[in-house]
């Protein structure tokens, strides 16, 4: 706020220490205190020094100050009228800085002198100064008194803001309505109320205040009351009222409401407007923009947001077309609306076009490219961000760290989280959450809890983000750990808490718990189970080779089994190999979803692995003849900031003969330490040779080898699959972690893997 007077005040100060070594201002002077000069002024009278003053005011107002400094220099003389005008000035142009010398220097500092160093002080957040100034005065008027007030409640200060309140001597309807609001706006109504109640002399902005309050806190009724109760009204009584019950649903009083004012603004029709928008009436909220006898830039806006909210693009446009008023607001609305409609190349063009841009402008266009899946061009712009001086804001921080996790770009990520420390953003909830699953998505579970520790507040999506990256980490006990300190706070367990909780006893195998949890949530917690609650019981029981269990729970259900469901049961039938059940799953999955290729390809494993290879040409029949198309298999890796990409037998990247003759050595050192080719999971009947040479190629194990050969050591390999890693590399990468002494993080679409010594941590329960 006060960075424009940096250098100003360095040249200012030299010029008078040159020219008037004797100068108040002069910087090798003692520090003075509230002690000063007894010497006399000029007379304030004095038609010359009036002039003086003048001048040094007009020069301030329009922000000359080095011109208003020169006057003030030149003056044969200095009334206190001309130090406060620079005092004044100084702090109207934003330099605090220069302001708080000037102040120590004043000789005999007046009521004004004093009021407006405390107002500075208050203007740059430093209530302690203030108050430390404020108690220093020799004597205070009601304007002191009220602007300490004011300070403390804009501060959330509300008792400091009453004490002095309490002490002061001559209140005015100012002072009342200073603690007044101070109750309102810190949400303590009750005290408000009471307050309200006890004086009968209120001001219309005083019941105004009141009804506001209210209105925020959608207490409808008690702002109705007052308002039937005002002894008078101004228009933005009526407008408060009309706001409120436009913007809380009730759309039948704000339009009686509306009908009844005596007199409307243009403030009065836009909350119309905005609230026939708010409640999904477009044709509504579009007539009375029509009827409007005058519009502003906020009406316009409110007009184009409800075309927006509604993605009907077209309309908005042509309305942003034709707009006359047109502010950075109205091209921000534009941005997001393609965005969210997925129309992100005329976000784009729209973004190039906009004169002015502000950090709103950035963070939608950065959201429209990563909720698109155009990762590179978030990250770009982000980057470009930066160059272009603007500031980033919470939300453009939180699009980028979900765009660095959605691809696990780990490193990017940790600079991304650099730059918000250095930007000053505390970790509270709406960033740190993001943060937190950045690192969870990542692969780097301690580096997440870390996070998760700093965090000045948590909410239930910290505690949930937590218990839900342990679990598909595969730390089951140390979900569970979270999740009882969680119970140990005010935040109630909800019902995604328990979908983490089950899940990470279904991936843990704590088969015990997992059914406690299940059966006791609703009397502990007050969460009745959900599809999302049985999937996860589905998919402990079947794990844990209890397909008897899970199956009578399906039909103990109080609604009927979705696609998910038998999927996770045909995940379970393929573990443990049976054929008979599978084949139920599948068949109820395929009418449900005759598209779904992923259970396709899991009942055509459960055929391999029993060798029945007419029914895996049967399924790749019934495959082609319905259109359906195999997922393929992509493998990605992050080093030296990029992002590498591998599918099966890839042939495209650059560095493929050095990673194709470093796995082959491989190979034959895992075959020496006992490796053998899980071949049953080749979904041909071709010769084992043949099945050998298919595996050892697969996405996952080129990407394993291209980080063994790129990332330093020392450092983990961390690589993404996009499909359930197959049996056959799971296997391998245990067999290569132990070999080459590296620890390898892989996250296919189920879980993480963490690779270490030739062992999981699943514990091969996966």
């Amino acid at each position: 706020m006060f960075s424009r007077c940096n250098g100003f005040t360095r040249r200012f100060h030299a010029a008078v220490a040159a020219s008037d070594p004797r100068s108040p201002l002069n910087p090798t002077k003692r520090h003075r205190t509230t002690k000063r000069s007894k010497n006399a002024p000029p007379p304030a009278s004095d038609p010359e020094v009036v002039r003086w003053n003048k001048a040094i005011t007009a020069h301030m107002r329009h922000g000359r100050m080095a011109a208003a400094a020169a006057i003030f220099r030149r003056m044969p003389r200095h009334t206190t009228v001309s130090w406060n005008a620079m005092l004044s000035g100084y702090l109207s142009n934003g330099c605090f800085s220069l302001a708080l010398r000037l102040f120590d220097a004043i000789p005999n500092p007046d009521l004004v002198s004093f009021n407006t160093m405390i107002h500075g002080h208050v203007l740059n957040r430093d209530l302690a100064s203030a108050r430390r100034l404020f108690d220093q005065m020799p004597v205070k008027d009601t304007v002191t008194w009220n602007t300490m007030i004011s300070a403390y409640a804009q501060s959330g200060l509300v008792e400091e803001a009453r004490e002095i309140f309490d002490r002061t001597p001559h209140k005015n309807a100012i002072s009342w309505n200073g603690i007044l609001a101070a109750y309102v706006q810190n949400g303590r109504l009750e005290v408000a109320r009471l307050l309200f109640d006890s004086n009968s002399d209120w001001e219309t902005v005083s019941w105004n205040a009141m009804i506001a309050g209210y209105v925020q806190r959608r207490r409808l009724a008690e702002a109705q009351e007052l308002f039937d109760r005002m002894p008078e009204r101004d228009i933005v009584s009526w407008n408060t009222l009309i706001s409120g019950f436009a913007q809380n649903g009730d759309m039948s009083v704000a339009t009686r409401l509306f009908d009844e004012s005596p007199s409307r603004d243009v403030f009065t029709w836009t909350a119309m407007v905005s609230g026939y928008a708010q409640n999904g009436m477009l044709e509504d909220a579009r007539r009375v923009f029509d009827e409007m006898p005058e519009r502003n830039s906020v009406s316009w806006n409110a007009m184009i947001a409800a075309y927006v909210q509604c993605q009907k693009m077209d309309q908005a446009k042509e309305l942003f077309d034709v707009m006359p008023c047109r502010n950075v607001n109205s091209w921000n609305s534009m941005i997001t609306g393609y965005a969210q409609a997925g129309m992100v190349e005329q976000a784009r063009r729209i973004f190039d076009t906009m004169s002015q841009r502000d950090s709103v402008s950035w963070a939608a266009m950065i959201a429209g490219y990563s909720q698109g899946g155009s990762s590179e061009e978030a990250l770009q712009l982000f980057i470009e961000m930066g160059r272009y001086g603007e500031r980033t804001n919470r939300s453009s921080f939180t699009c980028v760290l979900s765009t660095c996790a959605d691809i696990s770009m780990l490193e990017c990520g940790k600079q991304v989280h650099g730059r918000l420390v250095k930007a000053g953003y505390g970790m509270g909830c709406f960033v740190g959450n993001a943060l937190l699953a950045m690192y969870c998505k990542c692969g780097s579970i301690d580096e997440a809890y870390e996070a998760f520790e700093e965090m000045t507040e948590k909410d239930a999506v910290s505690w949930n983000t937590m218990i839900a990256g342990y679990a598909r980490h595969g730390y089951g006990k140390e979900a569970l750990k979270v999740f009882n300190l969680m119970r140990m706070t005010d935040t109630r367990p909800d019902d995604v808490t328990m979908v983490g909780v089950l899940s990470a006893c279904s991936h843990a195998g704590l088969v015990d718990k997992g059914i406690n949890y299940f059966y006791t949530m609703h009397k502990d917690f007050g969460v009745t189970a959900k599809a999302e609650h049985y999937t996860c019981m589905i998919d402990l029981l079947g794990r844990a080779g209890q397909l008897d269990d899970a199956q009578a729970l399906m039909k103990d259900m109080p609604f009927e089994p979705d696609a998910i469901m038998w999927g996770a049961l045909l995940g379970a039938s393929r573990i443990h190999r049976n054929t008979e059940l599978g084949e139920k799953a599948a068949e109820r999955i395929f009418e449900m979803e005759p598209d779904n290729a992923g259970m396709y390809v899991l009942l055509s494993n459960l055929y391999a692995t029993s060798g029945k290879w007419g029914n895996v040409n049967k399924l790749r029949v019934m495959m082609r003849e319905r259109g359906v198309k195999k997922v393929p298999g992509f493998s990605w890796i992050e080093a030296n900031n990029k992002v590498h990409t591998f599918s099966v037998g890839d042939m495209l990247h650059p560095e493929k003969d050095k990673i194709y003759a470093f796995l082959e050595e491989l190979d034959m050192k895992m075959k020496k330490e006992g490796y053998v080719s899980a071949t049953e999971m080749v979904l041909h009947d071709v010769e084992e040779e043949e099945k050998e040479h298919m595996l050892k190629y697969h996405s996952e194990k080129l990407a394993v080898a291209f980080g063994i050969l790129n990332v330093p050591s020392g450092r983990p390999i961390r690589v993404i699959k996009n499909l359930r890693v197959c049996e056959d590399c799971h296997n391998a990468v245990k067999f290569i972690s132990m070999i080459e002494n590296r620890f390898i993080i892989l996250r296919d679409s189920n879980r993480f893997h963490h690779f270490h010594g030739g062992s999981c941590s699943c514990g091969d329960y996966w």
